[in-house]
């Protein structure tokens, strides 16, 4: 079927629910002779008088009728998939998929995504955290966060923090043990709460300033490999040391359930970025992400915020 065929079906819909060539041509926008012509051509197309039509009025043929009971149904159809799109576009609706990094999950989306469900309730988050960039539209994300180069050079990237200063913490109650280290060779007596981020990778270094550069390295001593989502938590529970954002480490710092070491050498590690394709007809739902994720009175909730289970589907790649 094409385009102009599928015109012309539409046409003898508007025509038969009205049984007026000029109410139809009203709801059309088109012309009643412009009309009239189309309906010829339908009829001539298929060799099938489908309207009785005099000046006076308009009537439905036999073949007319059975194929108007067929049509509308389909055309109903389609009407409401369009205003389905329709609304889409005027308000937050169905799934936003969005990519992050192991950083960017906890950092950034975790302390908003109970308050922006909540307020979008027909909006399902599909999160996926990976430290592995990736081409988002060809895997159908909306957008992704994370460092300024995951970004491609055609798309849109939209600052979301400054740089974010490293923090060394451990619990008090570890600290208890062992006495707190005053130095970056310290950390070799200590239990270091390490991760990778690939099953097969090599674990994160940590890095520290020393001599006014940043220079990596592997902390020594006994480890602990958690993922990186929990190694905020392990410090809590008194495994070690662990080394994070100072985002992630400030609500146990406040609470006293971390305490902070080696700030003088701790270093800033790199800006977050939300990034997505192009300027227009950005999706409601992202349009709203993007809005509440840069409001400047967003409040900071704890990175172990609780979600309903059915408004997020995470998949976590460690």
């Amino acid at each position: 079927m094409n385009r102009s065929e599928l015109a012309d079906l539409n046409a003898f819909v508007a025509v038969a629910n009205h049984l007026s060539f000029r109410a139809a041509s009203t709801q059309l926008g088109v012309t009643a002779s412009a009309l009239s012509h189309s309906m010829r051509q339908l009829e001539e197309r298929h060799g099938v008088r489908l309207l009785h039509r005099t000046t006076r009025s308009v009537s439905l043929t036999d073949a007319g009728l059975r194929l108007l009971e067929q049509l509308r149904p389909a055309i109903d159809q389609i009407s409401g998939a369009l205003e389905n799109l329709n609304q889409q576009r005027q308000r937050p609706f169905g799934r936003l998929r969005i990519h992050a990094s192991p950083l960017a999950a906890p950092a950034v989306i975790a302390p908003m995504w109970g308050r922006f469900l909540s307020t979008y309730p027909e909006v399902r988050l599909d999160l996926l955290v990976d430290m592995i960039p990736i081409d988002i539209v060809a895997s159908s994300f909306d957008a992704g966060i994370g460092p300024k180069h995951w970004a491609a050079a055609d798309m849109i990237a939209v600052r979301l923090s400054g740089p974010m200063k490293v923090a060394v913490v451990g619990a008090p109650s570890y600290f208890e043990r062992r006495r707190p280290p005053r130095t970056v060779d310290d950390l070799a007596s200590h239990s270091c709460i390490q991760y990778r981020f690939t099953t097969d990778g090599a674990t994160v270094p940590w890095t520290f300033e020393r001599n006014g550069q940043d220079q990596a390295d592997v902390a020594g001593g006994p480890s602990n490999r958690q993922p990186p989502d929990l190694a905020v938590r392990a410090a809590v529970d008194g495994l070690g040391i662990a080394y994070t954002v100072e985002s992630l480490a400030a609500p146990f710092l406040r609470t006293g359930q971390l305490v902070r070491v080696l700030e003088g050498v701790s270093p800033s590690v790199e800006t977050l970025f939300l990034f997505y394709p192009g300027h227009r007809q950005i999706p409601a739902a992202l349009r709203a992400f993007i809005d509440m994720i840069r409001a400047p009175n967003r409040r900071r909730a704890c990175v172990h915020s609780r979600i309903p289970s059915h408004k997020l589907s995470a998949s976590l790649n460690s």
